[in-house]
């Protein structure tokens, strides 16, 4: 889709394009399922993992891993969107063949950031009983899946409880994961200040619980690199399609509308997954490099353009003062709100009420301390 609408003059012009292909060929399957799954959801401890793989030498050693350290292998499926020229590795071919493994194949030029990744693998979906999100870059304790099934279900909340944390980091020359840290919890958040972030809530980590507890506490918001929950949760907050090129602003979204539509999150008692965090000087490559390449624009900066616009998606959809639908309509960026309706917050909870529970300030673009997260209060 991108490459043939690679002479496209200006961002609007690209965005426009995008946005009128995903209501052409996208809207139409997630309109026939809304508020219903595709499949029966089946009551058999079966787990799904979601990936998006964008260029990464990680991905054969991830599945390796989530095999290898399953309590139960042949009740995990992986959806993985694998956005570069070479397959899966052939490795541990028993569980492709047995459909185990579901690949959507997309050459790099195609690709558009993890909101977009993140979409299609949901869409690999296929009646599990369980949905994890991760990235691809990751190791595995012994018997995650258990863990995580056990922990999610001493929760206060469960059915509709959010497993979610930072994983700890890990280099590749560290020995086998053995698990039991205790999990982060998302506490905190800023406002960016960074030009190309437009203000965009970022999520962080807060205070410890003191590690007696009996069951998971509530956290305050989701990690889109690790969120483990029941497959309902696809039902109520389906995957957006139309937020391609962007890379912020993705978690801020994820809680708000997975809270508004009544789910609650927790942080994980321990860590039974690890993670391969990735700074610059790494050298490794990065989805907005490819867009500049696609549009002959070398360099990130056309990526950044085609984010501004998008970013608006979210930004509208918390309630930023300066985002409204008339300053939209008049910068020309109204088509963002394509059928948002059916992708933004829930009827559950009301967004001043997740503002309210969060502490974000939006007239003063501040973050205060939410007491019940740091605490470890809230059940």
């Amino acid at each position: 889709m991108l490459v043939e609408n690679k002479h496209a003059k200006t961002p609007d012009e690209v965005i426009e394009k995008y946005f009128n292909l995903v209501t052409k060929y996208l809207y139409p399957f997630d309109l026939a399922y809304r508020d219903r799954p595709v499949f029966p959801i089946r009551e058999d401890e079966s787990v799904f993992m979601s990936l998006g793989a964008y260029r990464d030498h990680l991905l054969g050693e991830t599945l390796r891993q989530a095999f290898k350290n399953a309590k139960n292998p042949d009740k995990l499926f992986i959806g993985a969107v694998v956005q570069n020229c070479f397959g899966i590795d052939p490795d541990y071919t028993q569980y492709c063949d047995s459909g185990q493994i579901r690949a959507l194949y997309v050459n790099e030029t195609e690709s558009n950031g993890p909101t977009t990744a993140r979409y299609f693998a949901s869409k690999l979906w296929g009646g599990e009983t369980y949905f994890l999100q991760a990235d691809a870059h990751l190791r595995f304790a012994p018997e995650w899946d258990r863990k995580y099934q056990e922990e999610v279900q001493l929760a206060k909340s469960y059915p509709k409880a959010i497993l979610s944390s930072y994983p700890p980091g890990f280099s590749e020359g560290d020995p086998p994961y053995q698990g039991g840290s205790q999990g982060t919890r998302l506490c905190t958040c800023t406002f960016s200040d960074s030009d190309v972030e437009h203000k965009i809530l970022r999520i962080n980590t807060g205070n410890q619980c003191r590690g007696e507890e009996k069951a998971p506490s509530q956290i305050a918001y989701i990690a889109a690199g690790f969120f483990f929950t029941r497959a309902e949760f696809l039902i109520d907050v389906p995957f957006d399609p139309y937020l391609p090129w962007c890379f912020m602003g993705e978690e801020i979204a994820l809680s708000l509308r997975a809270w508004t539509h009544g789910w609650d999150i927790y942080a994980p008692r321990k860590n039974y997954i690890t993670h391969q965090y990735r700074p610059g000087r790494m050298g490794l490559p990065k989805f907005w490099e490819n867009t500049g390449r696609v549009f002959g624009r070398p360099g990130p900066g056309f990526n950044t353009q085609l984010q501004t616009i998008t970013i608006q998606r979210i930004k509208y959809m918390v309630g930023y003062k300066e985002s409204t639908q008339e300053w939209m309509e008049g910068k020309g960026y109204q088509i963002v709100l394509t059928d948002f309706e059916h992708y933004g917050p829930g009827d559950i909870r009301t967004m001043p009420e997740f503002l309210e529970h969060t502490k974000i300030n939006l007239d003063t673009e501040r973050c205060g301390h939410i007491d019940w997260c740091n605490d470890c209060s809230l059940p």
